[in-house]
């Protein structure tokens, strides 16, 4: 006999169905909706068959994902879709030989990233690759912010994305408050693409947990003093009162 009575993945797609989740946004309810990432350490066929190039007889293949395991660590930087791979590597580069485990880790390096939005140099780890990916888009910030959520993957990622949009939505305060001209020419240059409305943006990239603890701040309402509901109480009754007795004119 089961211990619970729906399997642990079920009772997560469940739960947000019930309770305070209901009450969550529904453009934040949309971005926990589960995506496959870009893949990285492998290349899918995107075929069920494909024919041999030795024999020309047709063969049926599986494009079957590497299992990745990516670090707490990882949520702290920004590793482009890498991760650890788990494997295994013969003793002696003989097919022969014992095969040992081993963990292939990306290289990590330590640079320094400037946010042109938040007007705010970085220091991030960050892969190889990640490096490559800000020179496809031209910069930091379009990196952060055209790259989604699942490729991202990265909690770093999505507070830096956050408070760019919020920065942005914010910009008449808060995006250079001394400087109007690079105020207007930062501005002019994301907003096409990336400005959202403030209420929206303040969701952004939110775990679970954190956006519950919002939801419930948002709710969150002061109990009033039981003195002020009474006195507020014969306030009304008096009124009422006055307004059912007839009113007496005097004759002149």
């Amino acid at each position: 006999m089961p211990l619970l009575k729906y399997s642990h993945k079920v009772w997560e797609a469940m739960k947000l169905k019930e309770g305070i989740y209901t009450r969550l946004p529904k453009h934040y309810l949309k971005s926990l909706e589960s995506k496959e990432p870009t893949p990285v350490h492998w290349r899918p066929l995107g075929v069920q068959y494909r024919a041999n190039p030795k024999t020309g007889q047709k063969e049926r293949v599986q494009d079957v994902p590497i299992p990745i395991y990516y670090p707490p660590e990882s949520q702290n930087g920004l590793w482009g879709g890498e991760g650890w791979i788990r494997g295994y590597r013969y003793a002696k580069n003989d097919k022969m030989s014992t095969r040992l485990r081993k963990v292939w880790k990306p290289q990590l390096f330590k640079r320094q990233l400037y946010s042109e939005i938040l007007d705010h140099k970085f220091t991030i780890s960050v892969t190889a690759r990640t490096l490559d990916l800000i020179d496809a888009v031209y910069g930091f910030d379009f990196y952060i912010l055209k790259t989604p959520k699942e490729d991202l993957n990265s909690k770093l990622g999505m507070d830096l994305k956050r408070a760019m949009l919020l920065r942005l939505a914010r910009r008449n305060s808060e995006l250079y408050p001394n400087d109007p001209v690079k105020r207007e020419k930062v501005y002019n240059k994301y907003k096409q693409q990336f400005e959202i409305p403030e209420e929206e943006a303040e969701w952004v990239g939110l775990s679970l947990e954190e956006a519950m603890e919002k939801q419930r701040q948002l709710e969150h309402k002061e109990p009033e003093p039981l003195f002020k509901v009474c006195v507020d109480q014969l306030v009304e009754e008096l009124n009422a009162q006055k307004l059912t007795e007839p009113h007496v004119m005097e004759k002149k």
